[in-house]
């Protein structure tokens, strides 16, 4: 199956996929982390190729809760978002997965599809994620563990902060190439 992961500089969903035997390639506007088939690029610049499945994260800097004290001071930067991630939800592939953290889309857009927690796929976290799914399953937990520490929450003011908040689970990403793959 041909795979596109959208605004995933990390490689981990890219190469959960992999693992599964998948041809995939992972788009970001940075250098990817690991050795790997990726477009350093806007992701609409893959659009042009057929993909039997496409998993995007677009950014939530403007869109998620978390920044909502700041959105009056953002209005372009959020409708810009907002536009981004609308695109990414209508790419011109029939199954697509779209996750973002809680946040306006929500309302914007629709409700997410699901929300699903670190500790569902083996990692004793907390970290609501929203799924908007097109013609896919819910994500099933994989591995129920214990533990629910706000790692990420937490996580103290640093230049690439945003960078590690963005970071895909792991377990998470092998949940999305069992099911989805």
């Amino acid at each position: 199956m041909k795979v596109l992961i959208g605004c995933e500089f990390s490689g981990i969903v890219r190469g959960s996929f992999l693992l599964k035997g998948h041809d995939v390639l992972s788009c970001d506007l940075l250098p990817t982390e690991k050795t790997g088939s990726h477009y350093q690029g806007d992701i609409r610049d893959c659009f042009n190729e057929k993909w039997d499945l496409f998993v995007c994260f677009p950014p939530c800097t403007h869109i998620c809760v978390s920044g909502a004290r700041w959105f009056k001071d953002k209005q372009v930067e959020q409708k810009e978002a907002i536009s981004f991630f609308m695109e990414m939800i209508n790419a011109p592939v029939e199954r697509i997965a779209i996750e973002n953290p809680i946040g306006i889309m929500s309302t914007i857009y629709r409700k997410p599809d699901q929300i699903i927690q670190p500790w569902q796929y083996g990692h004793g976290e907390t970290k609501a994620t929203c799924l908007w799914l097109k013609n896919l399953p819910k994500l099933k937990p994989s591995n129920i563990v214990g533990g629910r520490e706000a790692r990420v929450h937490l996580m103290p003011p640093s230049t690439n902060r945003g960078l590690e908040r963005s970071r895909t689970y792991s377990g998470i990403a092998h949940a999305m190439a069992d099911q989805w793959g």
